[in-house]
């Protein structure tokens, strides 16, 4: 293939592996993350006993250093990767600015990175398990985390070769944990905008889907995915999984996460935690929800059997 049909192609450099297209549109649900626009996209293995608060600063010194960085506009043309809310904003932050893309961060060395190609997609992925999360479908009861943001955890994350150090076990936290599976998808086709939102969906159903089968965890506590597109391909108005970007992408990924499973474990010193409880970190959601019924008819302004919750904000 050649010209902008080209798959999205990476490169393994110092501890980061970027991908890059051309005026690829990103989403990703990383930090930072929400809509791009800029030629490349990144995952970084953070060092043993890792700990940042500053993640802008951070990434772009270890991008540069890496020479796949801002400084060496390896990136295209200049459009160096401010998300769109952040471009926006009155108060954005200039280090953020200067991210040349959207970039996630894990605790599985980059050396066991795989990729995947099929049709017009093309997937990679880091996988490691250290710190699953589990969801029983029949749950003992218990309480929300205490924690809330990334402001609220440890400085020091940890990598399963370092599990002496503190670490998050945060679902929604901003930093990598221990572990992680981390995915970044690219199709050739243009896609919709509720299409490339939708792709997101797919490609974490397909990652979650493998993970169930090859480790008996639907993730861990830190996963991440980044999902991008062209503009300047063929549209398609829809990505699910019974059209073919959406196929595509189930096969990629779980190729992708499959093949990193295997590379990060085989010859480790750690392997796959059997249970939660097993593991060196790792969170079992054993809270219930609440279950009710919408309200039906007009003007009806709140439904009689929903009950008051203790905390909206959860």
């Amino acid at each position: 293939m050649s010209g902008r049909e080209c798959a999205y192609e990476a490169v393994r450099r110092d501890g980061v592996l970027r991908v890059r297209r051309p005026g690829t549109e990103w989403l990703s649900s990383g930090w930072n993350g929400g809509r791009w626009t800029s030629d490349c996209a990144y995952n970084l293995s953070v060092p043993d006993g890792w700990g940042q608060r500053d993640l802008g600063t951070y990434i772009v010194g270890r991008l540069d250093r890496a020479g796949v960085g801002v400084r060496e506009r390896d990136c295209g043309d200049g459009r160096f990767g401010e998300s769109e809310e952040k471009a926006n904003s009155d108060g954005g932050d200039a280090r953020r600015r200067r991210l040349p893309g959207p970039a996630l961060l894990t605790g599985v060395d980059i050396d066991d990175a795989r990729g995947a190609r099929c049709g017009s997609v093309t997937a990679y992925a880091t996988a490691g398990i250290s710190n699953p999360a589990a969801l029983p479908m029949d749950p003992s009861g218990g309480s929300l985390p205490a924690r809330e943001s990334a402001a609220e955890l440890d400085s020091t994350v940890t990598t399963e070769e370092n599990p002496d150090a503190d670490a998050s076990t945060d679902a929604d936290s901003s930093e990598p944990g221990t572990g992680t599976v981390n995915v970044i998808v690219g199709t050739t086709r243009e896609l919709a905008p509720g299409a490339l939102t939708n792709l997101l969906a797919v490609a974490a159903e397909a990652k979650t889907a493998t993970l169930l089968a090859e480790t008996g965890f639907p993730g861990t506590t830190t996963d991440a995915v980044v999902v991008g597109h062209d503009p300047a391909g063929r549209r398609a108005e829809f990505s699910g999984s019974a059209t073919a970007v959406g196929a595509a992408t189930r096969a990629c990924v779980r190729e992708a996460v499959r093949a990193s499973l295997r590379a990060h474990y085989r010859d480790a010193e750690f392997g796959l935690p059997s249970s939660v409880e097993a593991a060196a970190y790792g969170v079992s959601t054993e809270v219930e929800a609440t279950v009710f019924r919408p309200a039906t008819g007009a003007g009806v302004d709140a439904d009689p059997e929903r009950p008051a919750s203790p905390d909206d904000g959860a």
